[in-house]
């Protein structure tokens, strides 16, 4: 969300000058006295006391008080712009595979030998974001579902792509027994449920904002987990129209698996890996997507170039408006909270008043 800060009577800000004149009125150099004494290399000899050193601390609380009541005669407002607005976009849902077999190490990143699942957001975060030859989807509602023996949903279908990177970047390969499994079938129904929920949300006038939506599924594997059957899934998919891209993560045949030794060092064991093309090819053709085969990052990022000719629809984007006085109202900037600008006026004066009434405290 943007925000901006904007003064309603901005010509007082030309008042901000006089901040300066207790600063001057107080400067030690025009309050200077002349003394005669017939020894003045003993006066001159005498360091300067802490009242003496700290003379600029009253004038400079008065000053700091001026200018930020000068500032809230100005009427500074923070405002997020309230609109509702229509862009050229999509749908799309990312389900991603996380199981155990996603930690095979048979892709690269920039020279150097990386997992699938790295690889794979890397690649969806140039799609989202743009990059490496991706525009990315500005304009796109993204969401993000994640699976190994379950399935979760990550993130909702949002425009904050930021909060969505940052989700997809968290998620880990799945370590645990309990997590043992490639619960496909559930993860595409979880997706398309949400693609579902994301749709009505924008249609709910009876106005067609989300006109497409798609799915792209990212697995290394087989079905072998969960309660829904995958073709199941894909006909739910179907049902809402909604286009299912799968693509089968990994090299053919065997792949090198990472496992550390006794001193330390890591080693890695080829297994053999197996992923369904035959069932993800189905999945896609039954909802008219289409299914691809990735066994490098390159090939990988090729793959999304494809997906990224997606048809753009019109969705809407609704956009929370705030309104707050900071002469009035509490604020937050740089993530630290400050109170009203004239309550920081008023502090200033009180310093002030506390300064003179102890150590600069004058007489007469």
């Amino acid at each position: 969300m943007l925000s901006a800060i904007s003064f309603l009577h901005w010509p007082f800000l030309l008042l901000l000058p006089l901040a300066v004149a207790p600063w001057i009125l107080r400067h030690p150099r025009l309050r200077r006295v002349a003394a005669i004494h017939s020894r003045g290399d003993i006066l001159s000899s005498i360091p300067p006391s802490f009242r003496a050193r700290t003379w600029w601390l009253s004038p400079a609380l008065r000053s700091l008080a001026i200018a930020l009541v000068v500032v809230s005669l100005a009427r500074p407002v923070l405002t997020n712009q309230d609109s509702q607005v229509f862009t050229e976009g999509a749908a799309v849902e990312l389900v991603v595979d996380r199981s155990g077999s996603m930690n095979a190490e048979d892709f690269t990143i920039d020279g150097k030998r990386t997992n699938r699942l790295n690889a794979v957001k890397r690649v969806a975060t140039n799609f989202i974001k743009g990059g490496e030859g991706l525009d990315g989807r500005a304009s796109d509602l993204v969401g993000l579902t994640v699976f190994a023996r379950f399935a979760d949903s990550i993130s909702p279908l949002t425009t904050d792509h930021d909060f969505l990177i940052e989700a997809l970047h968290g998620t880990q390969v799945a370590t645990e027994a309990s997590e043992s499994g490639t619960a496909i079938g559930d993860a595409v129904a979880l997706g398309v449920e949400r693609l579902r929920d994301a749709m009505e949300s924008a249609n709910r006038d009876g106005q067609e904002r989300v006109k497409g939506a798609a799915l792209i599924l990212m697995t290394d594997g087989e079905n072998n987990a969960g309660d829904t059957d995958p073709m199941s899934a894909a006909e739910l998919a179907k049902t809402l129209g909604v286009r299912i891209y799968a693509i089968g993560v990994g090299t053919r045949g065997y792949a090198p698996f990472p496992s550390r030794g006794l001193n330390g060092r890591t080693y890695y064991q080829q297994q053999a890996v197996t992923i369904d093309e035959e069932l993800l090819t189905a999945m896609a053709e039954a909802t008219g997507g289409r299914y691809f085969r990735a066994t490098d990052t390159d090939g990988l990022a090729k793959i999304y170039e494809a997906i990224d000719a997606l048809e753009r629809t019109r969705i809407e984007q609704s956009i929370t408006t705030f309104h707050r006085d900071l002469a009035v109202q509490g604020f937050r900037l740089g993530g630290r909270a400050f109170p009203a600008i004239l309550m920081l006026a008023a502090a200033c004066l009180l310093l002030d008043s506390a300064v003179a009434a102890t150590w600069g405290r004058r007489i007469g």
